[in-house]
Order: C-alpha cells, then sequence, then structure tokens
C-alpha cells in the first residue's frame, strides 16, 4: 500500500449506523423519562388532540434523547475507562464525536421548537431548562467535580412529569411539584445502590461518587435517608387530597417495600461486589417502584374523572 493511500484510509472516519445513533439517545433511560412525561399528560386537567398528546410525549423522548447523546459526547473519554459504558458507540470507535455533538445539538432545537409550536411555548421552555440542566450542571460541571452530583443533577431526570402537564394546561401546579420531587428523592437511593457494586468503574473513570469519595458506610446511611424522604413524598399527593385512594395505597405499599429493601442495604457490611445482593435488588426495584407508582396515578385520575 502506498503512504498517500495510507493516509486517506487513515483520514477515514468511522461510519455510524442507525443503532449506533440509537445508543447514544440511551434508549432504556429514555422509557422511563418517557412514561413518567406520558403520566404527567394524563394525569393533567383537560384534554389534547390524540396528535397533539403524541407530539408532546416525542418531543419528551427526543429532547431526552439529545441530553444522552450530549453527554456521551462530552464523557467519551471517561466511558473509554469504564466496563459498564466502554461499548458505547464513541468509546469503542464506532462514532466520531463531531458527528454526536452535532446530533445531540440538532435534537434539542428540533424538540423545543416543535414542543413549542404543537403544545405551548411555557412547556417548551422547561424541556429547554431540562437538556440543558442535564448536559450542562450535571454533565459538565457537577459529576466530574462533587459527591452530590446525582443529588443535585437528580433535578433533570425530575423534569418528565412537570413537562407533560405543562403540555396540557400551559402551568405548573402542586401535584406536578410534588411529583417533581419524588423523582428528585428517588434518583440518590436509585444511583447510589448501583455504584455500590459498580463502585470500581467510577473509582476508575475518576468520578467523585459518593462511595468512591464518602464511603460505603456513609452511602448505605444515606441511601436509607433519601429513601424514608422520597417514601414520605409519594405519598403527600393523597395526604392532601390531591389524588384518590388508589393511588394512595399504592404509594404506602411500593413506598414500604422500597424502604424495607434501602433498610438492608443499610444494615449490609458486603464488601464483595459480587455479593452485594441487596444493593441489586434496592436498583432493580427501584426503577419498577416509579413505573408502577406513575402508573397507579393515571388509574387514579381517571376514576376520578
Amino acid at each position: 500500500m502506498s503512504s498517500t493511500s495510507a493516509l486517506n484510509t487513515a483520514d477515514l472516519s468511522p461510519v455510524a449506523d442507525w443503532r449506533d445513533f440509537l445508543a447514544l439517545t440511551k434508549p432504556r433511560v429514555m422509557t422511563l423519562v418517557v412514561f413518567t412525561g406520558l403520566c404527567g399528560l394524563l394525569a393533567a386537567p383537560g384534554h389534547l388532540p390524540f396528535a397533539i398528546a403524541f407530539t408532546a410525549i416525542l418531543c419528551i423522548a427526543v429532547g431526552a434523547g439529545a441530553a444522552g447523546a450530549l453527554n456521551q459526547w462530552f464523557e467519551a473519554d471517561v466511558d473509554a475507562r469504564m466496563k459498564r459504558t466502554r461499548d458505547r458507540p464513541l468509546p469503542a470507535g464506532r462514532m466520531d464525536r463531531q458527528s454526536a455533538l452535532h446530533f445531540g445539538i440538532g435534537l434539542s432545537f428540533f424538540s423545543v421548537l416543535l414542543l413549542g409550536l404543537a403544545t405551548n411555548w411555557f412547556a417548551a421552555a422547561i424541556l429547554a431548562v431540562s437538556i440543558l440542566f442535564y448536559v450542562v450542571v450535571y454533565t459538565m460541571w457537577l459529576k466530574p467535580r462533587t459527591s452530590q452530583n446525582i443529588v443535585i443533577g437528580g433535578a433533570a431526570g425530575a423534569f418528565p412529569p412537570l413537562l407533560g402537564w405543562a403540555a396540557v394546561t400551559g402551568d405548573v401546579t402542586l401535584l406536578p411539584v410534588l411529583l417533581f420531587a419524588l423523582i428528585f428523592l428517588w434518583t440518590p437511593p436509585h444511583f447510589w445502590a448501583l455504584a455500590l457494586f459498580v463502585r470500581s468503574d467510577y473509582a476508575a473513570a475518576g468520578f467523585p461518587m459518593l462511595p468512591v469519595v464518602a464511603g460505603e458506610r456513609v452511602t448505605r446511611r444515606q441511601i436509607l435517608l433519601y429513601s424514608v424522604a422520597m417514601s414520605a413524598v409519594a405519598v403527600l399527593p393523597w395526604a392532601l387530597g390531591l389524588t384518590g385512594a388508589l393511588y394512595g395505597a399504592t404509594a404506602v405499599a411500593l413506598s414500604a417495600a422500597f424502604t424495607l429493601l434501602a433498610l438492608r442495604v443499610g444494615l449490609s457490611r458486603v464488601v464483595d461486589p459480587a455479593a452485594m445482593r441487596a444493593e441489586r435488588a434496592l436498583f432493580k426495584f427501584s426503577i419498577a417502584y416509579l413505573f408502577l407508582l406513575f402508573g397507579a396515578l393515571v388509574f387514579d385520575r381517571l376514576l376520578l374523572a
């Protein structure tokens, strides 16, 4: 091979296919985002035509995907040092960073503009703030600098119920604020349970996650404290008369189970990640918790309608 052809081969950028672009949007995370946004939309007073409601949820999904793509663009180097993320399109070399950046920015503008045109500009503004918060405040500022990254950054994932509600009503009232607070308080125990059994990954990447900088005992105590606070907020909509008994009974039962699992984590002294069954159980249940609780909210609101 001549030196010229070798140079041309070296200059070729990796060619990503549609699956790599889809992976940039973090579809697993997007599933929960879309579901809680849809529940916020269905629980809101009022009604949107099907096409407009579908567009609103699509915009929430695309906005979440945009944030995920920009997160992976910024963290490509550290993703390469973590077992859990090294096969993502950028660290695996299947896509260049500029393509990911352009993709994320394009999705951001598209989702915000379409949501504003389809519903209202208040909802669009919330979507824009949520994307900027996740990318700039959480990914670029908090995550590499403080062990409280998940605590403050949890607000980024708490916006979808506000978005769904605002798309219908054009405003925000107490119930969606409580749903925001619920997800905000849910985020630390959810991610810290994961961080306990993938602690070495975060340490290798240089992220100051709580188990890395404060140790496992402090993390376990914080998981329990946040779980108790989250459980109290979960029951508040029913206690304040904003929902009916179906949601109230579901919130009490699920939150009790969540707190018991968190108590097991809090009392555990297991140090081997492979043996951390309580932590894995809490992490898995925490995902089901939000799906079941928000589903109960929608059914409850439909019964009251």
